[in-house]
């Protein structure tokens, strides 16, 4: 395992850490010894930075949960990443945050499902935010309560982190990034590098398209990706994804499956940043582990991108002809 400084921050984290939406029952049922294995996989094979939320799971807060109990004995050995505002937010009840109070509430909630005395990094789950500044008030006096060592927030958008680095106190940031999804490389990333900002990513293998084992006929039927089945346009989308995965397949590196070469890509970039992908099973957890022992090369980083460039001329040319 490859590991780098977080930002700003005087830790060693490894390259590849791992996101712990799946072990909540959203993608799918597992039961609590499964949930334990699969963390337990991970930190014998280098992983030492696991990431959650308070509204992660059926019902929410599992994922926490589950994560503080896997941790037992070896919590002083890694570091915890989680997320405040989304409590209630997928039922239509959400937590309004809109006091310090509530912010320290819900921090102070998450330690106990965490069963810990502080979080190593606790981000902003709002990811359009207009105003943070009860967030950064909130987070900030935990800080100086020593409950966070550090705070941040998980937005896919470069004006929202923009406000939330007002100040200049934004450590982290979480966002979406794979080789589906370059945006991040022309703004976001390139300004976390020039503050500093430690970069977490979420989605780096496409919510599993990029694993390759799924064909153009496949029904998911997980409460995350069912969704993609529900409206035309989200087929469609999920059609293109797919083919663009098809075509990454042909120039993948040879020693490497689709999964690692796809890991590698994204911790690849010069910002350093740390993958977090997901794990249903200790077997995925180790394989997504040993992707974290090298990088990809400047040739090869550059390969995977024309092969991206020449999918999308092919599927525009094809699109055209049809109209």
């Amino acid at each position: 395992m490859l590991y780098r400084q977080f930002g700003q921050l005087d830790w060693q984290v490894s390259a590849i850490g791992m996101g712990t939406w799946n072990i909540g029952n959203q993608w799918g049922d597992i039961d609590d010894v499964t949930a334990f294995s699969t963390v337990r996989a991970a930190f014998d094979h280098g992983v030492n930075l696991f990431d959650t939320a308070e509204g992660y799971g059926i019902p929410m807060g599992l994922s926490e949960e589950r994560l503080g109990k896997a941790l037992i004995g070896v919590r002083d050995q890694v570091y915890i990443v989680s997320k405040i505002g989304s409590w209630g937010r997928r039922n239509g009840s959400p937590i309004p945050l809109d006091s310090v109070d509530n912010v320290r509430l819900c921090v102070q909630a998450s330690l106990y499902r965490l069963r810990t005395d502080w979080v190593d990094v606790m981000l902003c789950h709002e990811g359009e935010i207009e105003d943070p500044s009860v967030y950064l008030e909130g987070f900030e006096a935990l800080q100086q309560q020593g409950l966070i060592r550090a705070y941040g927030i998980s937005t896919n958008e470069y004006d929202v982190l923009k406000r939330f680095n007002a100040n200049q106190t934004c450590r982290v940031l979480e966002l979406d990034y794979s080789l589906l999804n370059r945006k991040p490389e022309s703004k976001i990333l390139p300004y976390c590098q020039e503050h500093g900002i430690a970069v977490l990513v979420r989605g780096p293998l496409g919510k599993g398209l990029l694993s390759g084992k799924y064909a153009a006929d496949t029904v998911f039927t997980d409460s995350i990706r069912a969704r993609w089945h529900e409206k035309d346009n989200r087929q469609q989308k999920l059609q293109q994804q797919l083919a663009m995965v098809e075509a990454l397949k042909a120039v993948a590196p040879s020693d490497r499956d689709l999964a690692a070469t796809a890991l590698q890509y994204v911790i690849s970039h010069p910002v350093q940043p740390v993958a977090i992908p997901g794990a249903k099973s200790p077997q995925q957890a180790t394989l997504n582990a040993a992707a974290g022992s090298q990088l990809l090369t400047a040739e090869q980083q550059l390969q995977l991108v024309a092969e991206l460039a020449q999918s999308d001329k092919v599927r525009s040319t094809e699109a055209a002809a049809v109209r």
